[in-house]
């Protein structure tokens, strides 16, 4: 049984209390003292115990049982058949004359407080019949950590790590280049110092060689607008992708799938170590986990 926060006397308590009143004919005054409540307490519960029984001595519900001013049910339909209509919730007030809290409350607890994809058509979801046919390129640019936070290390001993009053605007950028298989979400990343055509080109060489290995050939190519893959020394360079195909600016869920893998790959790595040695690093300034190889069997919705 779940007893209210500031209960006196719990099911057991409050059983002896009626029991020694109405079996054992003690006085509610002298009851009361024995169980520390007041002889008012005692008169409520001896009450209900005469007339419910054992169930009257469970807490009972503080709402009313009636509200005079409840919205009715018809109201309510309207309220929804307004949201499906993707109104807002001071427009849906405005017109039916309510209150705006009134309504959003409605909103909530018919569980269409979220606008979304509310009265939308349902989203065109697809998926590429074979592998390689269509490989997803894109640029995540993550900012460099140079040290560990006060969460980690506390006050004294995160100032004391090198770099610590270092600003952040000279900390630098790493720019992940992703590539996705659109019909096996295998994924093949790498975490490179920028994001020039050069770079870029060299990435999907890369890439495609990776693919090749697991018997994948390369057909066509999707990424978004940027400069490196609008250059004009991209695509004389990538036989391998035969037709390159920019991504329109009018519709940018294009690069929802890099950014969800980004997002998934981002999760599952573990954070080992807050700051890579600079001895660790190679020649061309990329670490030893530069390349990653991640493969990604689920599907999207």
């Amino acid at each position: 049984m779940r007893l209210h926060a500031n209960a006196a006397l719990s099911l057991s308590k409050r059983r002896v209390l009626c029991c020694r009143v109405v079996d054992e004919r003690w006085t509610l005054t002298k009851a009361a003292e024995a169980a520390e409540v007041s002889v008012r307490c005692a008169r409520k519960w001896v009450g209900r115990y005469r007339a419910e029984g054992e169930l009257g001595l469970l807490d009972r519900p503080s709402t009313p049982a009636r509200v005079a001013n409840r919205t009715c049910e018809h109201r309510i339909e309207a309220i929804a058949a307004l949201r499906r209509l993707r109104l807002t919730g001071p427009e849906i007030a405005e017109a039916l004359g309510m209150a705006l809290s009134t309504v959003s409350g409605i909103l909530t607890r018919i569980g269409m407080g979220r606008l979304g994809r509310l009265g939308l058509e349902p989203a065109a979801r697809y998926e590429r019949a074979r592998p390689g046919e269509l490989i997803h390129i894109d640029v995540k640019k993550l900012g460099r950590i140079a040290r560990p936070g006060h969460r980690m290390l506390g006050g004294q001993s995160a100032r004391a790590w090198p770099g610590y009053h270092r600003q952040a605007n000279q900390l630098g950028w790493e720019f992940v280049h992703v590539a996705i298989d659109d019909c096996t979400r295998l994924a093949y990343v790498e975490v490179l110092p920028d994001e020039k055509a050069t770079t870029a080109i060299a990435f999907l060489r890369r890439a495609v060689t990776f693919y090749r290995r697991y018997g994948i050939t390369v057909e066509r190519l999707i990424t978004d607008n940027g400069s490196a893959y609008r250059s004009t020394v991209h695509a004389p360079r990538l036989p391998a992708a035969r037709h390159p195909a920019p991504t329109n600016p009018a519709l940018p869920a294009a690069d929802q799938r890099i950014d969800a893998e980004t997002a998934i790959q981002e999760a599952r790595v573990p954070c080992q170590s807050p700051v890579a040695p600079e001895n660790d690093l190679s020649p061309d300034g990329r670490t030893p986990e530069t390349r990653v190889e991640a493969a990604n069997s689920g599907r999207w919705s």
